[in-house]
């Protein structure tokens, strides 16, 4: 990912973009896709498996080796979304979502297979990782979860210029996922957070495609908005 600017102050002038600017240097989050993928065991919840003995490929720590294992539950050498959910699990025990499950297959598949084999589940795993100490940063009242307050501060650390009523939209979409009553939840799980955050980032990279004078402000046909839409969303 590339990040930009410092971020600003909220009453800026329209004629500046809301976005990171592209000549800055970026800061030190969110989580990059790519770089060093040195396997490290995270200490947040994962469902437990009992993996078979089995030797790793080359390069491939043990630990990992017999979690991809476990996680494989078809046994065909790839994990698709759904053994990926089966694997992964909030700080409250909540499974992460499909969405956020396929969201991170896509980013890893290389191969365009749909699935992760496991070199691609090495730096999927990293990318967790890294997500998850960012996570930790930003849950100031260490609740699990990340509110409104909370994902503003995050994003106004990845450079973005958003308004408070920007960041409580954003929180009570993803919340309302999971929401099984009337009430609307006020704060995100830690998958939705990962979700969120890339997704915010993928729209701006699309934003930015067309905004080729800088000013923050485009002109968009309607079928250029639903082609741009779609690719963020499907």
């Amino acid at each position: 990912m590339s990040w930009g600017q410092q971020p600003q102050q909220y009453g800026a002038p329209p004629q500046q973009p809301a976005y990171p600017g592209q000549a800055s240097a970026p800061p030190v989050y969110p989580p990059v896709v790519g770089g060093n993928h040195a396997y490290q065991s995270h200490g947040y919840n994962q469902v437990p498996f009992q993996a078979p003995p089995q030797g790793p490929p080359p390069g491939i720590a043990h630990d990992l080796w017999q979690w991809f294992q476990a996680v494989d539950l078809d046994r065909s050498g790839q994990i698709n979304a759904l053994e990926l959910k089966a694997a992964l699990m909030n700080a409250n025990y909540s499974s992460f979502t499909e969405g956020t499950c396929r969201l991170m297959i896509r980013m890893f598949d290389r191969d365009r297979t749909g699935t992760i084999n496991i070199n691609e589940f090495s730096a999927l795993w990293k990318y967790i990782g890294d997500w998850k100490a960012c996570f930790e940063r930003f849950d100031h009242d260490r609740s699990g979860t990340i509110n409104t307050r909370e994902l503003g501060d995050a994003l106004t650390s990845f450079g973005y210029r958003l308004s408070p009523h920007f960041n409580q939209t954003l929180v009570k979409s993803f919340a309302a996922r999971r929401s099984t009553g009337t009430s609307t939840e006020d704060a995100i799980n830690f998958d939705d957070f990962i979700e969120a955050c890339v997704t915010v980032k993928n729209l701006t990279d699309t934003f930015r495609r067309y905004d080729t004078q800088g000013t923050g402000v485009v002109t968009f046909g309607f079928e250029q908005y639903l082609d741009s839409v779609l690719q963020n969303i499907v």
